[in-house]
């Protein structure tokens, strides 16, 4: 069946539109091709983008002139794609004409106007009136004309471009090809009428079914009013065979019938007096249709109000000349990129606003979100949600059409990040009523009129009547409607958002005085109502978050893998119906390749705004699934229960901050902790998003090429005059001014001036960057022009960057994965694979572990028989942890975050009978009977444990034996079969445990428990005398604690006070190259989230993570920036983090989005270092030094390069700004220049130490109070210290005992850390040496890295942060005192 009214696609299931075709009469349609000057670049639903896309590529398929660089989608048309007038026609056909839907144009209707050169071909007007004459009875609409840009005449000509040649090939690619017409019979004029020139064939848009469109302009049927009817307007949603979506707006009115010369298309012609359909004094329907690629209900709808009185009072033979006047007007309106900058056009007497969507990726949101929320109850809300989120066969039933097509995309609307994937058609006339017969899912609209009919004759359909609110199902009566309910806590939150939405304006009006100026109310109106629709929006967010914030457990990133069957059985049993049939759909599908992707869209960044504090730290520590104390005490408590938290926005005190146990990640939606109930509640507070209007210049008519190019002056004069007012820290703005201006100076066909202005763009907002416009409108740019810009070194780069650089060749991987088990034998890599996607454990030193012990003593490979018993046995201990019911008096003796993990059988103990539990923390008795907790001890406070027997009768008991150091009495249990695991798991956390504390790594307690977990796994599945043999290899920190010492010096332990780890959850553990700490601001504008200080981490290949130094929790997990090596990164202003890269760009990273939208590419090598002055807190100079020596000072307000030099001769490394000069390490010397280039001193190796030629600077610092350089040397274990009184000197030297290499090296008070690598205890370790800068000597040498320290930063001087290589990959904090 063909996707929704699909118009006029050749082959596309014939049989169900031609039978209704033919029943309906012929198709009486007049296309006029009107010249005009300019055009939307939209084809008439010619593209094949989805409609999801957030800024499609543009065009050069339909070109002539400026506009003819083809605005071919969205983000760079206009707003409509062409503009018909219908009204009823004869019943049947007369002689010789083809009754055909796509028939030629029939004789007796001649098409006017000629096909000129244009510029915009968003404008195609089709204008339906009813003939005189014939039956009152079977009347049909007909098309009178198609009005299609330009509308300017082949004697006005086309706007003068050099490259209009160029730019104007393959016009009729979005027509149809000529058709041989019958030739026309000669028309009546009036005496005196003007001569009408010859009229030209012009083709039909490509892909429009006229009779299709024709019935849903007018879906009720047609008849003749006895009196004159109330205007009203409706909504249509065509959708070709690609999915792709193209609205149109239905304004129907009414005319007095009379006999007088009536005019179609422009051509004059003289009815005769006869009996007419509906007696004199009668008033007959016709209808105006704007069909755009965008669905701007309300403006379109505001646009039509406009025309409608004309229409009305007009004569007849000037009906076309207002029609196309108004085309004209909307062919001259760009759509606004996304973003915040609103379009204002008055089309008088009202100012018409064209809203931008918010993000490439959201919708475009025009009309009233709150429509569904005053026809159903919320609970309804959620039924319809539920009916679309499992992907029915919905169909809304209506006695208002407008509402039909409202109300469902309201619901659509609702659904975003989501996407409808199947037929949508709101509105179905009478004689489409077969489509409802459709076996898959789709989304349709009918009148209330069809409810009984349809109810009857269809099964298995959601009818949903808007309204009375209800929601049913098209089955016998006594049948249940299926429809699973959403999950409890899920939908109570949303019903109590709902309810506290304030969804009536008159409220809102009470206490204002009342609007005397139209404008006025205008505004007051739609502030009010961006504003609900944002709440709205929120709850509508939050509700999706609440449902789904859970997959992400479920989810292997690296293999795309999806737990479906794992994450079924963590739900609760009310919710599974639910989530089965979610689950099955194309829309969960989509869903779960955007999450795997990692795609930052709006799910992602309300799910980060929601989540817990105890959700980050478990995001951090990647712990296995457990519940925490706290929520098994909320599963007996309110699910609505909420408590605040206290929100840190200053740097702590990091010796008051205790480490961090390990919680694990939600396991039912049920159960909400309370911090989340408050963030929820913080986020349904967030205000929109500020919004600017651009009020577009006047349209002058007549619309002869004077006045478009008048036009499009004024249009760039006010575009630079707003750009002109804008403040340093509006760059969001000033992009989307930039992109408007450069498509108006493609429009006037000044294409240099165009692509300055797209090149600014591309620095300051690559989202909304036209690649493809760019790449077309250079290739079709003249040899002089293209030589041109060439000799602009911005522009050859840009060109270069977007048209010369090839792109990526390989197509990303989304699909997505259910994890099966195994079917064959696993060698090593197999194995490693095959766990990672189970979602067992990522580690893969780990996996290697596990390996060995599952082939003790066998062969090196694993069976599948063995993996699923493993798989089952890991699952099972995981199951039964979450059935873990703890009674109240239990609970309150453990911390919060604490998880049980393992529970032995009952046992006798010495103190009592009863289970062992095992947390992250302790270990407990839980006493049987009435279930009590005895504490037998921590992990921290245990000094042995012993695997000893105890004699029973004539029998040795295998007895477990603690020895804790604030108790005399040894704990004692008789654990029988049980006690070597114990043995092991107890030893194992217990060594965890130390490590954690002498490293300050709450890592090595995951570890540990991942460990013991896997131990158990391993004995359950082996069931062997060699099981527990096996099960040791797993005892990684036990072995490690006797095997290799790792003791920790006391110098060490005292100044390090935690450790982080940015690769937790990755497979691996990657290098930490560059680290950046930002302080917090206490901004009322922003939220509190944001205001806290960050810890900024860049990773290997371009990929950061984010913490909040508050409480060194992720703030955002990894994202992309760009994917090669990221060198350095600086703080320009409190929005912006600057980000260097081997790639020679430089990524510009907002602070409150976390997303890169701007790059500065002036470079042509490595950006190796940023400098800003220090101390400042808003720098406004950022200067960038690349490999190759050359030095670029930039503007932070304007992002523009102010200054430039290069360095002869010589390769950058690293630099430093103090008091105007630039100190450059350029490997064999130091160079002070001042910030134009002038060198006014260097230091060379060779001038200091000739016998020294073959090495070269590494780092280097100034302490300029004492007048004095500190550097280091390649391949050297010392360092320099110059006086700069007299470079020329022999420096002293500071020796670096047990240094290998030294790697960074920062100043922090007065003090200089040196970070490297180093011999600890006979191995290569990551060492750091403090040194005091008086002194010059070494105060402290610290080890704390397994690897090289290669990153150092300070925070406030008052610790600093260290970062090591790949073998280790975590962060150091340490004090600094």
């Amino acid at each position: 069946m063909r996707q929704e009214s699909e118009p006029d696609v050749p082959n596309t299931a014939p049989a169900t539109l031609r039978l209704r075709d033919t029943a309906l009469g012929p198709s009486r349609i007049s296309v006029l091709n009107t010249p005009s000057e300019m055009r939307q670049g939209t084809q008439w639903l010619a593209t094949q983008r989805p409609p999801d896309v957030g800024h499609p590529e543009l065009s050069l398929e339909d070109v002539a002139v400026s506009w003819d660089l083809g605005l071919k989608d969205t983000a760079h048309g206009g707003l409509s794609h062409g503009l018909l007038t219908l009204g009823p026609s004869p019943p049947q056909a007369t002689a010789g004409q083809d009754s055909s839907p796509h028939s030629p144009t029939p004789a007796s209707v001649v098409p006017v106007g000629s096909r000129a050169r244009h510029t915009d071909p968003s404008v195609c007007l089709v204008q339906v009136v009813q003939k005189k004459g014939g039956d009152t009875l079977g009347l049909d609409p007909e098309v009178l004309s198609v009005f299609v840009p330009p509308f300017v005449s082949h004697e006005e000509g086309p706007v003068p471009s050099a490259n209009s040649g160029a730019l104007g090939k393959n016009r009729r690619r979005s027509f149809r090809k000529k058709r041989d017409l019958p030739k026309p019979e000669p028309w009546r004029a009036l005496p005196g009428s003007p001569k009408v020139p010859e009229p030209e064939e012009v083709s039909i848009p490509n892909d429009v079914d006229l009779l299709a469109l024709r019935q849903l302009c007018f879906p009720g049927g047609m008849c003749v009013a006895p009196e004159p009817k109330e205007d009203c307007i409706h909504f249509l949603v065509l959708t070709d065979v690609c999915g792709n979506r193209t609205y149109g707006v239905v304004a129907q009115y009414y005319r007095p019938l009379h006999e007088e010369c009536c005019f179609y298309n422009g051509q004059a012609r003289w009815e005769s007096s006869r009996q007419t359909v509906g007696a004199a004094g009668g008033f007959m329907p016709y209808a105006v249709c704007v069909v755009s690629r965008y669905p701007y209900y309300n403006a379109l709808k505001d646009c039509l109000s406009c025309l409608l009185p004309h229409l009305k009072l007009c004569k007849d033979f000037e009906v076309d000349d207002h029609i196309k006047e108004f085309a004209a007007k909307l062919s001259l309106i760009p759509s606004p990129p996304p973003g915040p900058l609103h379009l204002v056009f008055n089309m008088k007497p009202l100012q018409v606003v064209f809203p931008s969507r918010v993000d490439p990726e959201s919708p475009l949101i025009d009309l009233d979100l709150h429509l569904p929320l005053l026809c159903f109850r919320p609970e309804a809300v959620l039924q319809v949600l539920t009916c679309l989120l499992t992907e029915q066969r919905v169909v809304f039933f209506s006695s208002d059409w407008a509402l039909l097509t409202l109300v469902a995309e309201c619901f659509l609307v609702y659904l975003h990040p989501l996407h409808w994937q199947h037929t949508f058609v709101p509105i179905l006339s009478g004689q489409m009523l077969d489509f409802l017969m459709a076996p898959t899912s789709f989304l349709m609209g009918c009148h209330l009129e069809h409810f009984e009919e349809v109810s009857k004759e269809a099964d298995g359909l959601m009818l949903i009547n808007v309204d009375s609110g209800s929601v049913t199902c098209s089955r016998p009566l006594d049948a249940e409607v299926d429809i699973p309910e959403v999950p409890m806590h899920a939908a109570q939150t949303f019903i109590q958002r709902v309810q506290n939405l304030q969804l009536h304006q008159e409220l809102d009006l009470a206490h204002r005085s009342a609007s005397t100026d139209l404008h006025e109310g205008q505004g007051r109106r739609r502030a009010w109502q961006q504003q609900l629709n944002n709440h709205i929006q929120q709850a509508a967010l939050q509700l999706l978050v609440s449902i789904f914030r859970e997959v992400k457990n479920h989810l292997n990133y690296e293999h795309r893998v999806f737990h479906s069957e794992e994450f079924l059985k963590t739900r609760a049993p009310g919710e599974q119906r639910f989530y089965k049939q979610v689950l099955d759909t194309y829309m969960f599908h989509a869903f779960l390749k955007a999450r795997l992707s990692r795609r930052m869209d709006a799910f992602a960044q309300m799910e980060l705004s929601m989540q817990s504090e105890e959700d980050r730290i478990s995001g951090l520590l990647g712990s296995p699934r457990r519940p925490t104390v706290q929520k098994l005490a909320l599963r007996k408590s309110s699910p609505l229960q909420a408590a605040h938290r206290r929100m840190v926005v200053s740097m702590p005190n990091l010796q008051d901050i205790t480490v961090p146990e390990l919680p694990p990640r939600n396991a039912s939606l049920r159960s909400v902790s309370p911090s989340r109930a408050c963030s929820s509640r913080r986020a349904q507070s967030v205000a929109p998003k500020a919004t600017f209007t651009f009020k577009i210049p006047e349209i002058h008519f007549p619309l002869v090429t004077q006045c478009v190019c008048t036009y499009y002056a004024d249009f760039v004069d006010l575009l630079s005059k707003a750009m002109g007012l804008l403040g340093p820290d509006s760059s969001v703005l000033l992009a989307r001014y930039f992109y408007l201006r450069g498509l108006i100076q493609l429009m006037q066909g000044r294409l240099l001036g165009a692509l300055l202005d797209f090149q600014s763009l591309y620095k300051t907002d690559i989202r909304i960057f036209p690649a493809d416009l760019v790449k077309r409108a250079v290739a079709a740019m003249s040899a002089p022009e293209r030589a041109q810009t060439e000799r602009t070194p911005e522009l050859k780069r840009l060109i270069h960057e977007v048209v010369d650089k090839p792109g990526e060749v390989a197509k990303v991987d989304d699909h997505v994965k259910n994890f099966e088990l195994p079917k064959r034998h696993m060698q090593l890599e197999d194995f490693v694979k095959r766990v990672q996607e189970s979602g067992v454990v990522k580690d893969a030193s780990t996996i290697h572990r596990l390996f060995e012990a599952l082939t003790v003593g066998q062969q090196k490979q694993i069976n599948p028989e063995t993996f699923r018993d493993f798989y089952r046995c890991w699952k099972e201990t995981e199951a039964e942890a979450q059935e873990v019911s703890l009674p109240r008096s239990v609970t309150d003796q453990l911390d919060k975050n604490e998880c049980v993990y393992k529970l032995s059988g009952a046992v006798k103990t010495n103190r009592g009978v009863g289970k062992i539990a095992l947390t992250q923390k302790r270990l407990f008795l839980l006493t049987e009977g009435r279930p009590g907790y005895v504490e037998i001890s921590t992990f921290r406070n245990i000094e042995e444990v012993r695997n000893t027997t105890a004699a029973f009768l004539l029998l040795r008991i295998p007895t477990l034996k603690i020895r804790v150091s604030s108790r005399k009495e040894v704990f004692e249990a008789n654990l029988k079969a049980e006690c070597d695991l114990w043995h092991l798991m107890v030893k194992e956390m217990w060594a965890g445990k130390k490590l954690a504390d002498d490293h300050k790594d709450p890592q090595y307690v995951q570890q540990a428990l991942t460990n013991v977990l896997l131990m158990d796994a391993v004995v359950g599945t082996l069931q062997s005398a060699s099981a527990i043999y096996a099960a040791s290899k797993l005892s990684y920190f036990d072995r490690l604690k006797s095997e290799v010492p790792m003791a920790v010096s006391r110098t060490t332990s005292e100044t390090l006070k935690h450790k982080i780890s940015p690769s937790a959850g990755e497979t691996q553990p990657r290098a930490i190259d560059v680290l950046l700490y930002t302080p917090g601001h206490l901004d009322p504008a922003e939220k509190l989230a944001d205001a806290r200080p960050k810890l900024w981490c860049a990773l290997s290949e371009g990929k950061v993570v984010v913490f909040d130094a508050s409480s060194w929790t992720v703030h955002q997990h990894c994202f992309k920036v760009g994917s090669a090596k990221l060198n350095c990164m600086v703080m320009a202003e409190q929005s912006q983090v600057w980000v260097g890269s081997q790639d020679s760009v430089i990524y510009i990273i907002n602070i409150h989005s976390m997303s890169c939208n701007k790059q500065l590419t002036d470079h042509r090598a490595s950006v190796v270092d940023l400098v800003v002055q220090d101390g400042e807190q808003a720098p406004r100079e950022v200067f960038s030094c690349s490999g190759d020596g050359t030095v670029l000072a930039w503007s932070v307000s304007t992002l523009r390069v102010t200054s430039r030099f290069q360095l002869p001769g010589c390769r950058l490394t690293s630099a430093r700004l103090h008091q105007g000069r630039l100190w450059c390490c350029t490997g064999n010397s130091i160079v002070v220049v001042t910030t134009n280039g002038f060198v006014r001193q260097e230091l060379k190796i060779k001038d200091s130490f000739p016998e020294e030629l073959g090495t070269t600077f590494l780092r280097f610092q100034l302490i300029l109070e004492q007048e004095q350089l500190w550097a280091a040397w390649a391949g050297y274990s010392e360092i320099q210290i110059w006086s700069l009184r007299d470079l020329s000197r022999p420096p002293q030297r500071v020796p670096l005992q047990d240094c290998m290499e030294v790697s960074c090296m920062i100043r922090v008070k007065r003090q200089i850390w040196v970070g490297g690598r180093g011999l600890s205890q006979g191995q290569p370790r990551g060492r750091i040496y403090v040194i005091d800068a008086d002194r010059k000597t070494v105060d402290k040498e610290l080890v704390a890295h397994a690897d090289t320290v290669t990153t150092l930063c300070s925070a406030e001087d008052r610790y600093v942060l260290s970062g090591s290589g790949g073998e280790e990959g975590k962060v150091a904090i340490w004090k600094v005192e």
